[in-house]
């Protein structure tokens, strides 16, 4: 019999715009937690990101917008106006949670900042998510993806030695921060239990990003060495080669003895002394590369990858591209996908479960909201507004 879900005691409010804001209120809402997303009367901007639902640029079709606002209800609120700003602290006294992204000092000049909002909820917990955090020198400063990437260090190791430093695909920082908002919010919450007393959660992407350099970063502190970015020949395993129809990437450890990589490759001259030892692989990087492209050019990634991985259990990965993640039969098994029935863009299957638990996993409930599809609902039944304040507060531009 499954459990209620983890967190279905917790009221949500959903300030922040982007992504790694939004991202963090979806997943408290994906493990049970009432979200309201509270938007400016023109929306949040990420409904006018790319890509749009049949190309179409509209504020409903924003598939960024639909895949970090599922399971959230959604109200407009002009926090600018006075009535705005009330309305804003009563949904806040009864909160538990609240997320947002807005510049350092913003909600201060309002007075809607975390010390404000807890002197009448002090179990109150604001999660802050920005570019450099709510201190330090930059935090006043205007910063985008790659921005956030390149004043991490994380750019430095990233493409090839002979080439300018390159910037990862997607938005990694904004979700690594919606991850890191979740963990932060949930070690707040936990306090809470013992205090009784909510308090501010500050992210940093910069500080995430940054986090992530392992290894990279004590390479300097302790020896001052620095990493570097790859060779782009001339390593032996470990890189990206080209097959029939994709890439695969190898390398020697996992179940695979050395000549248990040479039969898979099927060439003999794999097993000569001079490659026998990790050392003479070193040595022979470039001979070695030469052999494992032409022993694998007329080969399929999806053959290779089953082969290695089944026969020879060597560590061994394709690179999959959006196609192959959407017939990919692990995460089919694994339940990654969840179909979404959004009432503008229609069906759809968005990447949704992160992890699974065995007895209180995330449930898909609804869609992304529409702007402001749950005013009335929000309004009346929370706050306990009429029908004729609602309206006189939508007529005059607050909601």
């Amino acid at each position: 019999m499954m459990q209620p879900a983890s967190l279905d005691d917790l009221k949500v409010l959903d300030l922040s715009q982007g992504i790694a804001g939004p991202l963090c209120a979806k997943i408290l809402g994906d493990f049970g937690a009432d979200v309201t997303k509270v938007e400016p009367l023109e929306g949040d901007k990420a409904r006018r990101m790319a890509p749009f639902f049949g190309e179409e640029p509209h504020p409903e079709k924003s598939l960024v917008y639909l895949l970090v606002n599922l399971n959230k209800r959604g109200v407009k609120l002009n926090f600018e106006d006075k009535a705005g700003q009330d309305l804003l602290r009563q949904l806040a006294r009864t909160s538990d949670i609240i997320v947002e992204s807005f510049k350092p000092g913003y909600l201060a000049s309002l007075g809607l900042d975390y010390e404000s909002l807890a002197r009448e909820n002090p179990g109150l917990i604001m999660v802050s998510i920005t570019p450099f955090g709510q201190t330090g020198p930059y935090s006043q400063y205007e910063s985008e993806e790659i921005v956030t990437y390149a004043l991490s260090g994380i750019m430095s190791i990233s493409g090839v030695a002979a080439r300018e430093p390159l910037k990862h695909g997607g938005f990694q920082s904004q979700y690594e921060g919606g991850y890191s908002g979740v963990v932060g919010t949930l070690a707040a919450l936990h306090a809470r239990d013992f205090s009784g007393e909510g308090q501010q959660v500050d992210i940093s992407l910069q500080d995430v990003v940054a986090s992530t350099l392992i290894i990279h970063q004590p390479f300097y502190s302790w020896a001052g060495a620095v990493q570097g970015r790859a060779k782009t020949s001339g390593r032996g395993s470990g890189q990206v080669i080209r097959c029939k129809d994709g890439y695969f990437v190898w390398q020697t450890g996992g179940g695979a003895e050395w000549h248990d990589i040479a039969e898979f490759f099927g060439r003999e001259e794999l097993k000569q002394e001079r490659f026998s030892t990790l050392n003479g692989r070193t040595i022979h990087a470039d001979d070695l590369d030469h052999i494992v492209v032409e022993a694998t050019k007329d080969r399929t990634m999806h053959e290779l990858f089953r082969t290695a991985s089944e026969k020879y259990h060597m560590l061994f990965g394709i690179v999959q591209e959006p196609k192959d993640l959407a017939e990919c039969q692990h995460l089919a098994a694994r339940e990654f996908f969840q179909e979404v029935d959004h009432p503008v863009i229609g069906r759809i299957q968005v990447p949704f479960r992160l992890w699974s638990m065995s007895e209180s996993s995330a449930q898909y409930r609804c869609p992304a909201p529409l702007l402001g599809q749950h005013n009335e609902e929000v309004y009346r039944e929370r706050l306990g507004l009429d029908a004729s304040a609602v309206a006189a507060l939508a007529a005059r531009g607050v909601i």
